[in-house]
């Protein structure tokens, strides 16, 4: 009675969460994404999209492939190639850094993963530089020597910049090095304030050991993705414009971040407009504040930014960059989901084009782009924080998507058992489904509820004790159920079986 009444409480909890958000959100915008909000909000996610999927769903410019590098990687963010080619990846709310062994075998997959390093506070962004992995936490900066070769670390991880701020909205911090300096980003506490702490809303610039921070350009509401144009040196930043003005104002930001420049947050928004909100004693700023280079839709979340530097790709792709954008949770219609490139004009505009687009369809979202990485193999490697993935996309390179073409999945567990025990679990566990009331979430076999999560495939990703075990702690919204091992296993292969 006590588990029954516990786990009536958790959902009742997430369901007012829920609510709330979505009312906020409609009073401002009309109807939005409860998925979006529950991602926003809890870090919530879903299982990587199956590949016939992502066949019908991702789309790529013509001579591009797509393949799927990694999978299961819950939260996954930022990503750095080591000079052999592991990619290091960051996943804040597990505190972890993790390296994805290069792909030696040419399957377009990594051959093993590995946590670097635990029990971080919120890690994301990363940098090599000179023999040290950097590694930009929420309240702090760090660094630790990396063995290129090895794919190790070598002695004690150190923290070189200490006592950010982590309160508030934008908690995460990214880093690029440039001539010899470390750049770090710090975004606002809020939607629209004048900040306590004058280092957010900011980028700072540190020697490369952390010492001599300087606040370097001001006015950034949170810029997330930071890269330098690989024809001048130019260092450039995305940023996230303010929210509750409406669907469509103002535009995210692409800026160029020029020492001692104030760039507008929180008294002017876009292209020199004064704040209906946060203006009124502040028009004067006008007059120095910078504009950005160019403007994204509004609310479409430019996060990652990595410019090209592939001299294979076609033409137009060799003054350009690829911008992750994380996709809306406070528009009426979605809008975002996508990577997009910008191509830098002779006459020093800027167009944008479609790069990785199909993650949102009718305001079904199978995925939210974060971060851009280059490969050795000349490939642009792409984090899903949502279905906790990695794509690779690229040039001239022929990728496999068929399903038939995958190795099945070894289940020692489910091959251990006889034909007779296999079916008594399979029946125990349709019983457990319906009386649990999984279909009121769920569709099966085209059963279930309408708007409901899909379950296919399941034999994909999981193996007989591992889907066991995610019952304990699924991913929200899903409730915990406190079912005993025989029946969470019953339950487990019943679904193994039925999603085949």
């Amino acid at each position: 009675m006590l588990l029954l009444l516990k786990r009536t409480l958790l959902i009742l909890a997430l369901l007012l969460i829920l609510a709330l958000a979505a009312l906020a959100g409609y009073i401002a915008f009309g109807p939005v994404s409860s998925t979006a909000i529950l991602h926003v909000l809890l870090g919530s996610g879903i299982e990587s999209p199956d590949q016939s999927t992502i066949r019908q769903r991702l789309k790529l410019p013509s001579g591009f492939s797509l393949g799927v590098y990694a999978r299961g990687l819950k939260n996954v963010r930022f990503m750095e190639f080591s000079e052999t080619g592991d990619l290091v990846v960051t996943q804040p709310r597990q505190g972890r850094v993790v390296l994805l062994q290069r792909d030696n075998n040419s399957d377009g997959q990594h051959d093993g993963e590995q946590v670097l390093l635990d029990q971080l506070r919120r890690p994301h962004g990363l940098e090599f530089y000179q023999g040290w992995l950097y590694i930009a936490e929420s309240h702090a900066v760090g660094r630790v020597r990396f063995n290129h070769t090895k794919g190790t670390l070598e002695g004690p991880y150190e923290h070189i910049i200490t006592g950010l701020t982590d309160d508030g909205n934008h908690w995460s911090k990214s880093i690029r090095i440039g001539d010899d300096h470390l750049y770090v980003s710090m975004g606002s506490t809020c939607n629209v304030c004048e900040e306590d702490d004058p280092r957010r809303a900011t980028i700072m610039r540190f020697n490369a050991d952390g010492s001599n921070g300087t606040i370097y350009a001001t006015g950034l509401r949170n810029s997330v993705g930071l890269d330098f144009a690989p024809w001048d040196g130019s260092l450039y930043a995305t940023d996230n414009g303010r929210d509750l003005l409406g669907d469509d104002y103002p535009v995210c930001e692409l800026n160029k971040i020029e020492e001692g420049q104030f760039y507008g947050w929180p008294y002017i928004n876009a292209f020199g407009d004064l704040d209906p909100d946060f203006s009124q004693g502040h028009e004067h700023r006008l007059e120095s504040a910078r504009s950005p280079v160019f403007g994204f839709a509004a609310h479409n979340a430019p996060l990652g930014m990595r410019f090209v530097r592939n001299s294979q790709l076609p033409e137009h792709f060799h003054r350009s960059a690829l911008v992750a954008l994380h996709g809306s949770w406070n528009r009426s219609q979605p809008d975002g989901y996508r990577v997009v490139s910008l191509h830098w004009q002779e006459d020093g505009s800027i167009t944008q084009q479609d790069f990785l687009s199909g993650f949102e369809l009718d305001g079904h979202v199978i995925g939210r782009p974060v971060d851009i990485a280059e490969g050795r193999d000349g490939c642009f490697y792409i984090s899903d924080d949502y279905a906790g993935s990695i794509y690779r996309a690229c040039y001239g390179i022929e990728q496999n998507l068929d399903d038939s073409d995958q190795q099945p999945r070894i289940d020692p567990l489910w091959q251990g058992l006889d034909k007779q025990q296999r079916q008594q679990l399979v029946n125990a566990g349709r019983i457990l489904y319906e009386n649990q009331g999984c279909a009121a979430c769920h569709r099966l076999q085209g059963r279930g509820a309408p708007s409901g999560k899909a379950l296919e495939q399941l034999h994909q990703r999981y193996g007989l004790a591992e889907l066991q075990e995610y019952f304990l702690t699924p991913n929200p919204p899903m409730p915990q159920y406190a079912l005993p091992q025989a029946q969470r296993q019953q339950l487990a292969a019943y679904l193994l079986q039925a999603t085949r």
